[in-house]
């Protein structure tokens, strides 16, 4: 099989040729069709998240061993394990990636993502960089019905986190109730969710006017430039003095510092972007006005689920994403650190 692999972090991936996986027992192979570039995977290739003031935390390669990234796998079956029912060569998937021991109290309680003896596919096993991806279970793998190849696997990751950041900020009672800092890929695809789940228009708060044009074409109830003057009074005006929930796909300090003090009484805010940096929050101010901060990291099988199930229904209008040969995995990935990409993209495999 071939794969681009991360052999040094920072470096460019590299092409090589892999053994391909048999599959035993309850595993599945799949060949993969598409895989959604993340944010994320620029950490994992950087090998640090920054925690501002020049700290660093680092994330090496698993094992110093070259990875094979991707963790937004859409794929074919193409052989399983002697134990697996239920699943047929030729059928397509989603994997959910977020893998877990199977063995342990996070895991039997559908925590399998915060495992501490983890497994995710693309970031400590072999990813969709590579064109077969093997899954240890079928219970990992969703039907995306007639979703486009090249959007369905960018479920696993930006529309469960989506999903998983909206429903931590909820309830939503009317369109003011939910700002949605970021109007990139994964803020246009929560914007589309938080239509089809919730029934509301959110506003959305970003610094690229082009890209908040876009929020607007698909339904943004408002959109605020958060770098003019007067966006501050904006947003309190259309919140009517506050927002009540704000979900950041960025997870920056000028978009922390911008959006959390902008929260009403009692409402929270859920960090959800990795972009790094630090904050200061008065102590006294936090218990006086019962604000929440939190943060999200991308969701559980139950909530997978639940997104799939919205999928399956076709409630969801899905996003455009653009399509890239596998080949050009180093330009995305140079082009998602500049800021370049206006929207989403996946690879795609001969």
């Amino acid at each position: 099989m071939k794969a681009y692999q991360v052999v040094a972090n920072g470096e460019p991936l590299e092409e090589r040729e892999l053994d391909t996986p048999q599959p035993t027992g309850s595993e599945v192979l799949l060949k993969t069709v598409s895989c959604g570039v993340c944010h994320s995977d620029v950490h994992i290739h950087d090998g640090y998240f920054d925690l501002g003031g020049g700290v660093q935390l680092p994330s090496p390669l698993p094992g110093g061993e070259p990875l094979t990234m991707g963790h937004e796998i859409f794929g074919e079956v193409t052989a399983i394990g002697e134990e697996v029912e239920g699943i047929n060569v030729g059928q397509k998937y989603v994997a959910y990636p977020w893998m877990g021991c199977g063995d342990c109290d996070l895991c039997n309680d559908d925590m399998t993502h915060y495992c501490p003896n983890n497994s995710n596919l693309g970031i400590h096993v072999g990813g969709g960089y590579g064109d077969h991806v093997l899954v240890p279970h079928s219970k990992y793998l969703f039907d995306a019905a007639d979703t486009p190849d090249s959007l369905a696997g960018s479920y696993a990751c930006r529309g469960l986190t989506a999903y998983s950041a909206l429903k931590k900020a909820g309830p939503y009672t009317k369109d003011n109730s939910l700002v949605i800092v970021s109007a990139g890929g994964l803020g246009l695809l929560a914007l589309k969710i938080a239509k089809a789940a919730y029934g509301i228009s959110p506003i959305v708060i970003d610094i690229d006017d082009e890209k908040l044009g876009m929020a607007s074409q698909l339904g943004a109830s408002a959109t605020i430039n958060s770098t003019e003057e007067g966006a501050a009074e904006k947003l309190l005006e259309l919140t009517e003095g506050g927002a009540r929930s704000i979900v950041d796909f960025v997870g920056a300090e000028a978009s922390v510092n911008f959006g959390y003090n902008l929260l009403a009484r009692g409402g929270t805010y859920v960090i959800v972007g990795l972009f790094g940096g630090q904050i200061s929050v008065p102590l006294p101010m936090q218990a006086l006005f019962e604000k929440k901060l939190m943060g999200s990291y991308v969701g559980s099988l139950g909530d997978m689920q639940e997104l799939m199930e919205l999928v399956v229904a076709g409630k969801i209008e899905p996003v455009d994403v653009e399509t890239r040969d596998v080949s050009e995995v180093n330009r995305t990935l140079e082009e998602m650190k500049e800021g370049k990409l206006l929207g989403m993209v996946a690879l795609t495999h001969d």
